[in-house]
C-alpha cells in the first residue's frame, strides 16, 4: 500500500525484532530481580522478577502472532491470517490480568503473614536501573506498536510502563523501609495490583471490540466518501461498510448515487476508476460498489423526493434518506434510510409508510432500513 503503510515484510521484521529487544531486556531484568528478591527476603522484589518474565512471554507469544498472521492467503483463509494478530493480543492481555491477579493474591498473604525485608544499597541501585530500563523499553515498544499498527506490541508497551511504574513503587517502600522501618510493601502491591487488573480488562476488551468487528475509523470513512463524492457524476456515496482482516487489511463495500441516464459502459468505468482512487490513497480495497440511479429531468419527482425526506428526516431516529428512485408510470417509490439504534427497524419503517402514503396515496413505497454503521 503506497504511501500510507507499511510493506508486510518490513512491519513483520519491525514486530519481530522489537519483541526480541523485550525478551532480551526482560530475561536480563528478570535475573537480577529475582537474585535480589531473594537474598534481601522482599516478596515485591520477587513478584516484580516473575512479572518480567512474563513479559518475555508476552514478546514471544507477539512474534509467533506476527509470524502466523503474515503467512499468504490460502484456500481455506482467501483474504489472509490477519487476524491472527488479535488473537496473539487477547493472550497478552490475558498475561498481564494473571500477572496482576497473582501480585494481589501474594499481596494481600504478606498483610496476613508479613516478612521483614532487608535491602541493600546495591539492590537499591539494581532496582533504580531496571525502572529506567523498564521505562525506555515500554516507550520504545508501545511507539513501535503504533508504528506497524500491532496492539500485541501497543499491550506490551504499556504493560513494560505499568511495570515500571511497579518497580518505582517498590523502591519507594524499600527506600522508607531502611529510613524509617516501617514496610509498605504489600500494601502498596494492592493498590499496583489494582492498576495492572485494569490495564489488561482494559487491553482485553478493546482486543475483543477489533475481533467482533469496531465501528470504521471516522476520518478513514470521511476521507473515502470525499474521494468518491470528487468524481463529479456521484451525487452521493452511502452503505460504506469496511470489514478489517488485520491491521491495514481493510476490504469494503459502497453505493454511490448516480444519474439514472448512465451506461452500463460508463458506469463501470467509473466504478474502476473510484476503486483504484480509495485503494491509492487509503489503502482500502472496495470489493464491491453498488448503484443507487436518481430521476433526472423531472421537476415533480425532485419535489417529491425533497418532500417525503422533510417527512423522514423530522424523526431524530431517522439520520439519512438517500437512493431515491420514483416511477410515475407503475406509481412506485423506492429508498433506504439511516436508522439510529434507538428505534426498532419495523416500528420506524411503520411510522414512515404510514405518514409518507397519507401524504401520496397512489403511490406504492419500497422502503429500505439502514444500519448507523458508518459516519454520515
Amino acid at each position: 500500500m503506497d504511501d500510507f503503510a507499511i510493506n508486510v515484510a518490513e512491519r513483520e521484521k519491525a514486530i519481530v525484532r522489537t519483541s526480541a529487544i523485550g525478551i532480551i531486556t526482560n530475561v536480563l531484568l528478570s535475573v537480577f530481580k529475582a537474585i535480589i528478591g531473594i537474598i534481601s527476603n522482599s516478596i515485591a522484589v520477587t513478584l516484580d522478577a516473575v512479572n518480567n518474565l512474563s513479559d518475555a512471554l508476552s514478546s514471544v507469544i507477539t512474534i509467533i502472532g506476527a509470524k502466523l498472521a503474515g503467512r499468504a492467503p490460502d484456500k481455506k483463509h482467501p483474504l489472509g491470517h490477519g487476524r491472527i494478530e488479535y488473537l496473539s493480543s487477547m493472550i497478552v492481555a490475558a498475561l498481564v490480568l494473571y500477572a496482576g491477579i497473582t501480585s494481589l493474591t501474594e499481596s494481600i498473604k504478606k498483610i496476613i503473614e508479613p516478612e521483614v525485608p532487608d535491602y541493600s544499597i546495591i539492590s537499591l541501585v539494581i532496582i533504580a536501573v531496571a525502572i529506567a530500563a523498564k521505562l525506555i523499553l515500554g516507550a520504545f515498544v508501545k511507539k513501535q506498536g503504533q508504528n506497524v499498527s500491532s496492539g500485541a506490541l501497543i499491550a506490551s508497551g504499556s504493560d513494560a510502563l505499568y511495570d515500571a511504574i511497579l518497580s518505582s513503587s517498590v523502591l519507594a517502600c524499600a527506600i522508607i523501609f531502611k529510613i524509617f522501618n516501617i514496610s509498605l510493601e504489600p500494601y502498596v502491591g494492592i493498590i499496583i495490583s489494582i492498576m495492572i487488573i485494569k490495564s489488561g480488562f482494559e487491553m482485553m476488551t478493546d482486543t475483543l471490540t477489533d475481533i467482533l468487528g469496531r465501528r470504521a475509523d471516522a476520518e478513514l470513512t470521511k476521507e473515502i466518501k470525499r474521494i468518491i463524492t470528487a468524481e463529479p457524476q456521484v451525487r452521493g456515496a452511502y452503505d460504506l461498510l469496511i470489514n478489517n482482516y488485520g491491521p491495514d487489511k481493510n476490504y469494503a463495500s459502497v453505493h454511490i448515487e448516480l444519474p439514472d441516464v448512465m451506461t452500463v459502459e460508463e458506469v463501470d468505468k467509473l466504478t474502476r476508476k473510484i476503486e483504484m482512487s480509495v485503494y491509492k490513497e487509503t489503502g482500502v480495497i472496495l470489493m464491491g460498489v453498488g448503484v443507487y440511479s436518481y430521476n433526472t429531468g423531472d421537476d415533480d419527482i425532485a419535489k417529491m423526493r425533497n418532500n417525503i425526506q422533510k417527512i423522514v428526516l423530522s424523526h431524530d431516529w431517522a439520520l439519512q434518506l438517500h437512493g431515491f428512485h420514483a416511477d410515475t408510470a407503475e406509481k412506485s417509490a423506492r429508498f433506504d434510510v439511516v436508522l439510529s439504534y434507538d428505534i426498532k427497524k419495523d416500528e420506524a419503517i411503520s411510522t414512515l409508510m404510514k405518514e409518507i402514503t397519507a401524504e401520496y396515496p397512489d403511490y406504492k413505497f419500497y422502503i429500505i432500513p439502514d444500519s448507523d454503521i458508518s459516519d454520515i
